[in-house]
């Protein structure tokens, strides 16, 4: 009787190993610029998230600068920007393990050049960022995942102290909050993050503004990405004109500023172009991308209560680091190089969150967005 009650648990030990091995699949999509001509568009690989193994899986021809993407909270849907004067956002069905995206429609963005899209956990709305026309727009979904009819348009007003930069405003993102009631949207043309709230349930108007309506940050900073820890306790901007980055506390819908910390080296001299921000899965660490001629990761220690330490800089081994992503499991970070068209995978020390090169590159003409997406 003992022997076989060992049996079935080394069985069962068997059984659980080998599903938690199989969770460790994950698909990589990739949003390209097209204008180039050395991209076709929207890239799935399958991602082993043990060894960093890549295989091409699909991609998809005939969409306009998809750079930007966002993927429903359930997986099955893929939403893209069309980068283009007159812009555009475009909706697939997907399918995680076979890569394949079905095209499904695409609608107006409201706007010129968006730059970022983002869906809710409900699957109710999207959201788009128009950076050159500086508005934003919150697209309905129909219940087939399509883009529906009837959006909202926001309109942004200021400037800020550039004058070659910021004298208009300039939607750089759209990111819902941890609880899915508010909308962020960080604006470098009047360095500020507007604050929504939001209300599906509200046809007409799912966005209202929130109280206090935004937070005002450093002057010719140029806010450009926004990201929250794990706990939802705090939020990270990432400044692209000056390469700094701000700590807040974040509580329904408020961000009080606690921390400003440059991603500079004491020596450097150079031009500044900071992208992209994430946390680790784990809380522990933040990593933020400088392009210009920096083109590197600056790697952060995250203390207790949220503040950052420097811990580290990784050069990116080419040029242009628009976007980058930390696998689900933590293992690996992979940055899109989008001016030397390739994409770079480092591996992640969990202790120290530093990065090693591991030479497994993605050559892929002109990446801006790695996003990743579970296989069950």
């Amino acid at each position: 009787m003992k022997t076989a009650i060992a049996l079935i648990f080394v069985l069962c030990s068997i059984n659980w190993a080998h599903s938690q091995r199989n969770n460790k699949a994950y698909t990589l999509l990739i949003g390209t610029y097209t204008s180039s001509g050395t991209s076709a568009g929207i890239y799935v690989y399958d991602f082993n998230s043990q060894t960093g193994d890549v295989t091409l899986k699909s991609k998809v021809s005939g969409e306009e600068n998809p750079s930007y993407l966002a993927i429903s909270n359930d997986g099955k849907h893929v939403y893209a920007v069309n980068e283009v004067s007159n812009g555009g956002i475009s909706s697939f069905l997907f399918n995680p393990t076979t890569g394949e995206l079905t095209f499904l429609n695409r609608v107006s963005s409201g706007g010129a050049d968006p730059c970022y899209v983002s869906v809710d956990d409900k699957n109710k709305y999207v959201f788009a960022g128009n950076y050159s026309s500086g508005n934003l727009s919150a697209i309905p979904l129909k219940e087939d995942g399509s883009l529906g009819d009837g959006p909202q348009f926001i309109q942004h007003e200021g400037s800020s102290i550039d004058n070659g930069r910021q004298k208009g405003p300039h939607v750089h993102c759209t990111v819902l909050s941890p609880d899915n009631h508010y909308l962020l949207a960080s604006d470098l043309g009047t360095d500020k993050v507007s604050i929504y709230q939001f209300d599906a349930s509200n046809v007409s108007q799912p966005l209202s503004p929130a109280e206090p309506a935004f937070v005002s940050v450093k002057a010719g900073s140029g806010p450009r990405h926004i990201t929250f820890h794990p706990n939802s306790k705090y939020a990270y901007l990432i400044h692209e004109m000056q390469g700094m980055i701000t700590a807040f506390d974040y509580k329904n819908g408020q961000l009080i500023e606690k921390q400003l910390i440059t991603m500079l080296s004491p020596d450097f001299k150079g031009k500044v172009g900071a992208a992209d921000i994430h946390v680790s899965p784990d809380g522990k660490y933040l990593y933020g991308s400088n392009r210009g001629d920096a083109n590197e990761i600056v790697i952060f220690a995250i203390s207790k209560n949220g503040k950052l330490n420097y811990a580290g800089r990784q050069p990116t081994q080419g040029k242009g680091p628009r976007n980058f992503a930390i696998d689900p499991s933590g293992n690996f970070l992979l940055v899109a190089n989008q001016n030397s068209n390739e994409i770079v995978m480092f591996k992640r020390d969990k202790k120290n969150g530093l990065l090693t090169p591991t030479g497994g590159n993605i050559q892929l003409g002109k990446p801006v967005c790695l996003k990743f997406v579970h296989v069950n």
